[in-house]
């Protein structure tokens, strides 16, 4: 009786200095292929709901790369805004990044899909070469600079690769031609970048204490939305606990 006391009391005492903590989550349009991965959005926005954070939703008010139909891959011809697209998975409750303060959150953090690599950053058309949407990298530098915990998933990290030279962070494998991990060739981007990629399972998040950084594979590797929304749950523990 007495150990399950303090096991419910120390699990108390977890939430209770999660629901102190402020968490912006930023993200990149709505829909793998030109925005935010809907699936690990919706996963960072349980986990941090479950840990009973305060959370805020931003996103760039500009033009997505281009607009994708789901149905056929293929493009369509039409234009659409980050940030209203965004805000579908928001439910409307989201501002522009340009608003977002590291003095207002206690962490940061970016869900993956082709958003990221498409409308935070250009890594989807020159990969190493990529650039960062100039919002985007004022904010990172400005939460790594508060030392401020910043988590990321999927493809998500090649954004901290090219910001914050030598931080670690994964996207799960490096070996390459294999159904499981399509993106593998992601692993040498990172380290082209000056990053260092650590190999990680689907379920794993990995912590650079030194940058404050955590990272997950989420959606680089193909299996059941069940690993990946387990992850993903490793990865907002982990920014949680170095947020305070």
């Amino acid at each position: 009786m007495l150990a399950a006391a303090g096991g419910v009391s120390r699990c108390l005492s977890t939430v209770a200095r999660s629901m102190s903590t402020k968490v912006a989550v930023v993200l990149s349009g709505c829909g793998v292929y030109d925005g935010a991965e809907i699936h690990e959005s919706s996963a960072v926005l349980t986990h941090l709901s479950r840990h009973g954070a305060q959370v805020h939703c931003f996103a760039p008010d500009k033009s997505q790369m281009h607009v994708v139909d789901h149905t056929a891959g293929s493009e369509m011809l039409e234009s659409r805004n980050v940030l209203k697209e965004s805000a579908r998975i928001a439910r409307g409750k989201i501002s522009d990044l340009a608003s977002l303060s590291d003095a207002d959150y206690d962490a940061v953090i970016f869900p993956g899909g082709f958003g990221a690599a498409k409308n935070l950053s250009s890594f989807a058309t020159e990969g190493a070469n990529m650039s960062v949407d100039p919002t985007v990298s004022e904010k990172v530098k400005a939460f790594h600079g508060a030392r401020k915990p910043i988590g990321m998933c999927c493809i998500a990290p090649v954004i901290a690769a090219r910001i914050i030279p030598g931080v670690e962070v994964t996207v799960g494998s490096d070996v390459e031609g294999t159904e499981k991990w399509p993106y593998a060739g992601t692993a040498g981007a990172i380290n082209a970048m000056g990053g260092k990629h650590v190999v990680t399972d689907v379920s794993q998040a990995h912590v650079d204490s030194n940058n404050k950084v955590v990272t997950t594979a989420a959606y680089m590797c193909e299996t059941g939305l069940h690993e990946i929304h387990d992850g993903i749950g490793e990865m907002v523990s982990e920014v949680l606990k170095l947020a305070k």
